[in-house]
């Protein structure tokens, strides 16, 4: 029995190498006076930095105040929000939390985010202004503390490298699958 070939078959007009990848921006909202208060704006501080990131993504330092960013959220095609919120769970735990499912806990009156007031309100006011995005998320870190202090919490800590390849898996997935859908309109 032969050996199976396989030949990669190029779908698009456009080699892989010259498609522009879907830009995703990827907004860290905290305080990092705020011990692990400051998950969101040292995940996109390191992504910033960091030469593996793929192209496309977008990182945003939100800080505790949101409101400069509307003209950029109101161009993004896709959003994803890192941040602390209460859920319940072991400190360090993430969840992602997508467009559909973020809407639904917030109508519920769940407390989502340690900004959340913030966040709905720049979300709302984006939408408002004319934003389009197609996809939306919150990856959310269950913190251990948000008392003052510099540092993140031990697990919180050791859940940063963790927190920032789940960002570039969900931005990747993203531009895949906005990707293949350009893909299936022609």
């Amino acid at each position: 029995m032969g050996a199976v070939r396989t030949i990669p078959i190029e779908l698009s007009s456009q080699p892989a190498a010259n498609r522009k990848p879907q830009e995703i921006i990827v907004v860290g909202f905290g305080n990092t006076c705020l011990t692990d208060g400051g998950i969101g704006v040292r995940v996109v501080r390191r992504l910033a930095h960091d030469p593996g990131t793929p192209p496309g993504l977008l990182a945003l330092d939100a800080g505790a105040l949101g409101f400069r960013l509307i003209s950029k959220l109101k161009r993004a095609q896709a959003i994803l929000i890192v941040d602390v919120a209460e859920f319940g769970a072991p400190a360090g735990t993430t969840c992602l939390l997508e467009w559909e499912e973020l809407a639904l806990h917030i109508k519920r009156g769940g407390r989502i985010a340690a900004h959340e007031s913030g966040l709905v309100e720049v979300l709302d006011l984006a939408r408002l202004c004319g934003s389009k995005q197609k996809r939306l998320a919150l990856l959310a870190v269950q913190p251990e503390s948000l008392d003052w202090g510099e540092n993140l919490s031990a697990p919180v800590s050791e859940m940063l490298p963790v927190v920032c390849d789940q960002v570039v898996d969900t931005v990747l997935a993203w531009q895949q699958s906005a990707w293949r859908s350009q893909i299936s309109r022609r």
